[in-house]
């Protein structure tokens, strides 16, 4: 895909926005294969609508609270999007559960980021659960969305120690750089075609890791 189609997206928010801001600055670059084309939140003192704002990007507030029925809004959401033209959602923070109903109209064209290496530590408090665990490494997902919670074909995953000093806040924040990373890298390769879904797996092309690269945790060095 050349810098002159660029695959319209449109974002999911209830929050601060930092992902959408990693989001917001990939799509800046001209050579990148996507453009963030209409923001829409559930809340309308979600912090992530004056960073689409001063990005130029147009946002649309969709209370939940305004709808009778979780179908209703979602209703919304969809009709925001399609009236768009969007051709792909990335879920950013997006504090709300979403009907089977939606889930299937945007089978394949729905990503979200997840604060874990799926399928661990699926759910809310990942952070703390990691911790409590004892786990080495943690780290976070980009994954197509499937209506059964924090499931859905993998697109791209990063790990990060977990240090024996780590809280819950320090580990956190280890995370969100990554997901500040991985978020816009997953989207640009959805945009350039390169990733196709086969079953329950996200297969992408040209991706070419240094398999003997590995993160260990504890390290002799």
């Amino acid at each position: 895909m050349s810098a002159a189609r660029r695959m319209p997206v449109g974002v999911m928010i209830s929050g601060r926005g930092s992902n959408l801001q990693a989001l917001l600055d990939a799509c800046a670059r001209p050579d990148y294969p996507a453009r963030v084309v209409l923001v829409v939140s559930n809340r309308p003192a979600a912090q992530g609508l004056a960073r689409a704002a001063a990005a130029g990007v147009p946002t649309q507030v969709i209370d939940d609270r305004d709808y009778a029925s979780r179908e209703t809004f979602d209703a919304a959401v969809t009709e925001a999007f399609e009236a768009a033209g969007i051709e792909l959602i990335c879920m950013a923070g997006f504090l709300r559960l979403l009907t089977e109903g939606f889930v299937e109209r945007w089978r394949d064209r729905l990503i979200n980021i997840h604060p874990a290496i799926l399928p661990a530590f699926k759910g809310l408090d990942t952070h703390a659960r990691a911790l409590a665990t004892g786990a080495k490494l943690h780290g976070c997902t980009v994954h197509y969305v499937r209506f059964d919670m924090d499931t859905g074909p993998i697109v791209g995953q990063a790990a990060v120690p977990v240090l024996p000093d780590d809280d819950e806040a320090r580990l956190a924040a280890r995370v969100l750089a990554a997901e500040h990373r991985l978020y816009p890298r997953c989207l640009q390769l959805i945009a350039e075609g390169r990733v196709r879904i086969a079953g329950d797996a996200a297969i992408v092309a040209g991706a070419t890791p240094d398999a003997a690269a590995a993160l260990i945790n504890p390290s002799d060095s």
